[in-house]
């Protein structure tokens, strides 16, 4: 309050800004976390499939035995579901709430084979192997891109670095690019 206007206007934006940067960096380590507890998630459904549980109760032991983020998302799915709600519309929940491309074929897979039939056991089983697989070739592509991507990092921050070393070592050097008609 006791500075310059133009301070408080630059710091508003930026103040502004960072309780929505907070929620999104937050959210996607919920969502990574969740991605990688998936997996764990489709086997324990497919084990107490093969065990002769209902799928309902298959859903409820996901939501005791997993931890967070994915238990709980499937304790909100499983009690919806107990509370009255049809289990297509709580698995639809579910895959909102939870915007993964896998949630959305799991929600879709077990709708389907509710409609048509088949073994939901062996179709959750490769979609558990499918999605380890993903994370598996996501990895490696992280891994042979790590050379190149902090090259750009160091190109990218070697002129502002080069400017401000101009300006404590040569300040008339780089005046000349803000003062003088052909520098501007």
């Amino acid at each position: 309050l006791s500075g310059p206007w133009y301070g408080s206007a630059a710091a508003a934006p930026l103040g502004g800004a960072l309780p929505f940067v907070f929620i999104m960096y937050r959210r996607s380590r919920r969502m990574k976390a969740f991605e990688e507890l998936f997996p764990e998630a489709l086997d324990l459904l497919s084990r107490a499939l093969r065990a002769g549980h209902a799928f309902q109760s298959a859903l409820g032991m996901v939501a005791d035995e997993l931890r967070a983020p994915v238990g709980p998302e499937f304790k909100t799915a499983f009690d919806r579901q107990n509370y009255g709600l049809p289990l297509r519309e709580a698995l639809d929940q579910m895959a909102e709430r939870v915007p993964i491309l896998d949630v959305r074929f799991f929600v879709t897979a077990v709708l389907i084979q509710r409609e048509t039939g088949g073994n939901l056991s062996e179709i959750l089983d490769t979609l558990a192997r499918v999605v380890r697989e993903r994370f598996t070739i996501r990895r490696q592509i992280r891994t042979h891109t790590a050379h190149g991507r902090f090259t750009a990092f160091v190109l990218l921050s070697m002129p502002p670095a080069l400017a401000l070393a101009l300006m404590i070592i040569n300040p008339d050097h780089m005046n000349l690019l803000f003062h003088e008609p052909i520098g501007r």
